[in-house]
């Protein structure tokens, strides 16, 4: 046998290096997907929709089953106009650019989308990404590189997190939604350094919302840019329903705002805003945005579309925020505990005891014909094993009620409740 890197003597001679499988870090993950299928249990985030029916409705398995876990707040996905603009915009302009933005692929739509977005949040700059991850992504490593810190709350995005790396930036985390630990770790950072604060104005697993009216401030106090996610806060937080940081009345202390259209806009695709003037040269030299392939046009129409109609969507937003309150207390009169003791998002988690007691009860919500999210770490934080609801400005009173019974069925059969 040769030395690693040498070649044989002998051209015939066959070397044989023995290394690890790469598959085998993910073994123990494999084998407890195994013990729970074993035992009867499907696996959760492997459900197939086998129609769409409505913003709030789906066949699932063959059952009529109510979505509660998709991220659809506003309901757009299904609106007359939203869908007329798509269908107008595939016959006018095929089905894809076939470039990226900084080559063939930017179509009057794109401009128009962004536009679109401008209008929104009464702002200078917009830009469109293919995704909300790709946003993130790309606005934090272009920003922050080598030599430069990005502090961040310990229960952020995977998309920030992998900002940072592929930036290459110093990762600074603070403590989840902790003031005083978010200004020590500003207060032990150089002065001179460039520094980045990236918060969320809605956390996606608890539900929980920023105090972005202490938190913002004193990043500015320290020289820090600010960058807002406002991807689970759009379109309902807020008189504009421009997000948290509107709803604080701190968005014009705010640098970038990062957003997505795969939930409240009801499409998908990302995008960041800015007031700043030299925002627009980050399009020449932000990777994840100058070699991707640009949106297909039906998607920047019904984008488009969607944001000009949430500009004027207050019942809608008054509608979510009744049923967020009504079924958070209906599950705590249950008996069901919850991650915030009020309802402060369209995202309510309901926390249960461990992996197979939050298995089993989503299962049997699913057997009922409700859908959820189930969630386990490294998605929450450890130790944490929770249902997901996601409520729609499309959910009837009815529905409401019937998810309520649901629940109460299911987590009697489950041992979940008494």
């Amino acid at each position: 046998m040769t030395e690693p890197g040498n070649q044989p003597d002998d051209p015939g001679e066959q070397a044989t290096v023995t290394s690890r499988n790469l598959f085998d870090k993910f073994e123990p993950l494999m084998q407890e997907r195994n013990r729970l299928l074993d035992s009867g249990i499907r696996d959760p985030f492997a459900i197939v929709m086998d129609e769409v029916k409505s913003p709030t409705e789906a066949i699932i398995d063959g059952r009529n089953t109510i979505l509660l876990g998709t991220y659809n707040y506003m309901g757009m996905t299904f609106d007359p106009d939203v869908i007329a603009a798509g269908k107008d915009a595939l016959d006018r302009f095929g089905s894809g650019t076939t470039g990226s933005r900084v080559l063939n692929g930017t179509y009057c739509g794109h401009m128009e989308v962004e536009q679109a977005l401008k209008e929104f949040y009464a702002m200078d700059h917009a830009m469109v990404f293919s995704t909300g991850y790709q946003a993130n992504l790309g606005i934090i490593s272009t920003l922050a590189g080598k030599g430069d810190y990005v502090i961040l709350d310990a229960d952020s995005h995977a998309s920030i997190y992998d900002g940072c790396f592929l930036g290459n930036a110093e990762t600074v985390r603070f403590r989840h939604n902790n003031v005083e630990n978010l200004a020590k770790r500003l207060e032990r950072l150089p002065r001179e350094a460039g520094k980045l604060v990236v918060l969320e104005g809605v956390y996606s697993m608890l539900g929980d919302i920023a105090p972005l009216d202490e938190m913002i401030p004193l990043a500015k106090q320290h020289g820090a840019m600010v960058l807002v996610d406002e991807a689970h806060s759009m379109g309902f937080f807020g008189e504009n329903g421009r997000g948290v940081a509107e709803a604080q009345g701190v968005i014009d202390q705010v640098d970038f705002i990062i957003g997505t259209f795969s939930k409240s806009v009801g499409t998908v695709g990302g995008f960041c805003v800015s007031n700043h003037a030299k925002t627009e040269f980050l399009r020449l030299v932000c990777r994840p945005y100058t070699f991707t392939a640009s949106l297909p046009p039906s998607v920047v129409a019904t984008a488009a579309t969607s944001i000009r109609k949430l500009m004027h969507a207050g019942d809608k937003r008054a509608h979510l925020w009744e049923n967020s309150k009504r079924l958070h207390k209906g599950l705590r009169d249950l008996g069901f505990r919850l991650a915030t003791d009020e309802a402060e998002s369209a995202i309510l988690a309901v926390l249960l005891d461990d992996q197979e007691q939050a298995v089993r009860m989503w299962q049997a919500l699913l057997e009922h014909g409700l859908y959820v999210n189930m969630a386990r770490p490294p998605a929450t934080p450890s130790g944490v094993y929770l249902l997901r609801c996601s409520l729609c400005a499309e959910h009837s009173s009815e529905q409401v009620d019937e998810i309520l019974a649901m629940f109460e069925a299911a987590g009697r059969a489950t041992g979940a409740i008494g």
